[in-house]
């Protein structure tokens, strides 16, 4: 059963279509049988020595075996050896593959920042995220944003910021000194990222993500 971090988090991938799986037929879960988009699953592929490897960007060679984005179906789909059943074959998924998916997943999601503050459509720092929630800056509004707060940041800092912009996704997967590092910093508690595709693409890993890492995350999209 998803938890309620792991239904807000499909939430924010759901919302609206997203670039990176626009038109991209669905995927059938090996544990579930659900049918579901890309967008909301991880694929599998076998290496030729018989090992489970995750491949949560797609693009691995060989034939996929697609599993719904949550820690409890990926340690299901172990447990039972159902890798094994799709694959026709004895393959080893080893002891700690969701935690494998978790650890790659988060890497992406960091990794998609970055990108995003190289295109000049992410800012850290809690002044200059306030400068553009601000009441008088209005065009943050025509555009989907996802606002970050380190998980061990302050609390009320973060409160504030989230009551200028409710409606939108809080994060906080990750420490300060991790954000911190996107931005060439020691540490950093709060990022702005968006709008664009880029936002829309890191909101499906985030998605991703939640159904691995138990989040603190709220606010929907619209």
């Amino acid at each position: 059963m998803p938890t309620d971090a792991t239904v807000e988090t499909d939430s924010i991938a759901s919302a609206r279509n997203v670039h990176a799986t626009e038109g991209a037929p669905p995927r059938r879960c090996i544990v579930t049988g659900e049918t579901l988009p890309k967008s909301r699953m991880v694929r599998f592929v076998i290496a030729p020595d018989g090992v489970v490897t995750p491949d949560v960007k797609g693009n691995l060679p060989g034939r996929g075996l697609w599993l719904t984005a949550r820690r409890d179906i990926v340690d299901k789909a172990c447990a039972k050896e159902l890798f094994s059943k799709a694959a026709r074959r004895r393959v080893t998924p080893g002891d700690d593959l969701s935690d494998r998916v978790e650890a790659l997943l988060a890497h992406r999601c960091l990794d998609l920042l970055g990108i995003s503050r190289r295109a000049g459509v992410a800012v850290a720092g809690y002044d200059k995220v306030r400068a553009v929630l601000a009441p008088r800056v209005k065009e943050w509004k025509k555009g989907f944003r996802i606002l970050f707060a380190a998980s061990d940041g302050s609390k009320s800092g973060c409160e504030r910021l989230h009551a200028m912009m409710p409606q939108a996704p809080h994060v906080k997967f990750f420490t300060g000194a991790e954000l911190g590092a996107i931005f060439g910093r020691d540490r950093v508690v709060h990022v702005l990222a968006g709008p664009g595709a880029l936002a829309e693409n890191l909101a499906v890993e985030i998605s991703r993500l939640g159904g691995f890492r138990a989040p603190c995350l709220s606010g929907d999209r619209e």
